[in-house]
């Protein structure tokens, strides 16, 4: 058996060390838990405005901008919206804390929200970017075809916009996988509460 690397060894002995029992009461859990999913509520809030953004911005785009493929592109981003906006109530909506609970219901309660954040932004690229991108894919073509350039240059402006939309999309989806780990370490401390 090949002896354990330094690295092991620390982690091993941090691992090992006895874990000090953390005291919260329970008004300072429900004051977390209700916190918590106030932030839900408004982030959510500033997602939903977006949604109508763009539904707004791309509903007008099927109008001022011409061509077929365009005005599908338009179409195509509204419903992507749309499902994501349903997605985003369905997976991630805050949720009323209860009441009169005794500390381990409320434990469960904010720990169940906790991982429900986690795994929605876990998942973020099934239900949030990937719904967005059949829509903006056409519709950045069907602009890029229209414009009244060479060629080359109609090549070059689509290239450049996937290419925007495509740092963008990885950029959001890093800083939720960010986000999801922080969560983690959030659960990973509650844990140790319930014992």
């Amino acid at each position: 058996m090949p002896s354990e690397t330094p690295q092991d060894q620390i982690r091993n002995a941090w691992q090992q060390q006895p874990v000090e029992n953390v005291a919260m009461s329970l008004e300072d859990l429900r004051r977390r838990a209700g916190k918590f999913q106030r932030r839900i509520w408004w982030r959510n809030a500033r997602e939903y405005v977006a949604v109508a953004v763009v539904v707004v911005v791309f509903g007008y785009y099927i109008k001022a901008i011409p061509g077929p493929l365009a005005r599908a592109g338009s179409l195509l981003t509204i419903a992507g919206a749309l499902y994501v906006a349903y997605q985003l109530h369905r997976r991630a909506s805050s949720e009323d804390a209860p009441a009169a609970a005794a500390f381990e219901d409320c434990l469960n309660f904010h720990r169940h929200g906790l991982e429900r954040q986690r795994d929605a932004l876990r998942s973020v690229w099934s239900w949030y970017l990937g719904p967005l991108v059949p829509g903006l894919a056409v519709f950045i073509a069907g602009t890029a075809i229209a414009e009244p350039l060479a060629v080359r240059y109609r090549l070059l402006s689509g290239a450049l916009m996937f290419a925007i939309v495509g740092v963008v999309f990885w950029l959001v989806a890093k800083l939720n996988q960010i986000g999801a780990r922080k969560l983690q370490s959030q659960i990973d401390a509650l844990s140790v509460l319930g014992q």
